[in-house]
């Protein structure tokens, strides 16, 4: 068994980011967050808000006028691929579904794979992506029915598609090992598959990453998802959208409207807001204690600490079960570091590839 490091603190060689290893993490400021994992709010969370928000405006201003602020009928996939699509982008049937992926980089490099988050798409890397494919081999994708890849086939979202989605698209590639990254919802999707098929997965990053349950994400059960919340099919004004994005930010004045105009293209691509809450309905969360304990993988933890979507004081349960973790924290960053300040979050993660 991996033997559970000392704790440490360390400075400048890691960017100017706060950096321990082991127990006990930093405690979150209790004015702003509880430190228990069940005190958190989530993209899920978010969006369900922004349904009653959208029903509430259905009543007052009523379907004609709602019509003119809000309707956002879907958008066509083929016009979005001319808009979005890169030469290093292709389109895979992988494990039966269709993905987006793009791979940059030395095809003979050390493998990179990164997972993004609720909601988003692999256009959230590319800050970093565009830096490290001069070292290494990027690989990231669009996860089913988000970005430019269509709804799973299967219409699954659970956890367990993932791992065999990824474990299908490795081999295609014939790629054997990789550096798995993930943020939030791919946090998760990436330590279930670490604990899966730890023989893939060399080092392993976790951004903020979810998998605690919280409130209306009881362990063992599927979550209540209001009715309300289907209007968002048809109807979801950009306004709306852009208070959840900044909820994900520190500092909102870095989102700009190109990420705004960019992250709302692509929720409104065909089927992708239905199977948005698909995911949601189908999101039954384990106690990931027993599979945390699993994964001797080394592990880096990445938390803004003014997450306002999973807190930073979150990672004290990460680090209390992973047997080989080092925490880096963010003092000025929120939920998406790589996204809100590439060039400031990169350098912790150059640092653990090149140990």
């Amino acid at each position: 068994m991996a033997r559970r490091r000392s704790r440490a603190v360390c400075g400048g060689a890691w960017g100017g980011a706060r950096v321990s290893m082991g127990l006990p993490a930093p405690a979150a400021p209790r004015a702003r967050y509880a430190r228990s994992g069940h005190e958190r709010q989530t993209w899920q969370r978010e969006l369900v808000k922004t349904g009653f928000i959208v029903a509430g405006a259905v009543l007052a201003l009523g379907v004609s006028a709602l019509g003119v602020w809000a309707w956002a009928p879907d958008r066509s996939r083929s016009d979005l691929n001319i808009k979005y699509l890169r030469a290093a982008d292709h389109f895979r049937e992988v494990a039966g579904t269709t993905l987006r992926v793009r791979d940059s980089g030395p095809a003979d490099g050390p493998v990179l794979l990164f997972l993004h988050g609720f909601a988003s798409s692999l256009e959230t890397w590319e800050p970093w992506a565009r830096l490290l494919s001069a070292h290494y081999r990027v690989i990231r994708f669009d996860l089913p029915g988000c970005g430019l890849s269509p709804p799973d086939s299967m219409r699954n979202y659970g956890d367990a598609r993932s791992s065999s989605i990824i474990q299908a698209l490795l081999d295609q590639m014939r790629v054997d090992r990789v550096v798995l990254v993930g943020n939030s919802l791919g946090g998760r999707i990436a330590w279930n598959f670490a604990a899966e098929f730890p023989a893939r997965v060399g080092k392993l990053v976790l951004i903020s990453p979810d998998g605690f349950a919280s409130p209306g994400f009881d362990y063992d059960k599927p979550p209540k998802i209001p009715a309300p919340l289907n209007l968002m099919k048809y109807f979801l004004p950009k306004t709306l959208l852009r208070q959840n994005l900044v909820s994900a930010y520190a500092d909102s004045s870095r989102l700009t409207e190109a990420d705004v105009d960019r992250y709302y293209d692509l929720l409104l691509a065909s089927g992708n807001r239905a199977a948005l809450i698909d995911r949601m309905q189908q999101t039954i969360l384990r106690n990931p204690a027993p599979l945390l304990r699993q994964i001797h993988t080394p592990t880096l933890l990445m938390w803004g600490e003014k997450d306002r979507l999973i807190p930073y004081g979150n990672a004290a349960d990460y680090l209390r079960e992973l047997p080989d973790a080092t925490l880096v924290t963010f003092p000025e960053l929120g939920h998406v570091p790589h996204e809100e300040a590439p060039a400031e979050s990169l350098p912790p993660l150059e640092r653990f590839l090149a140990q």
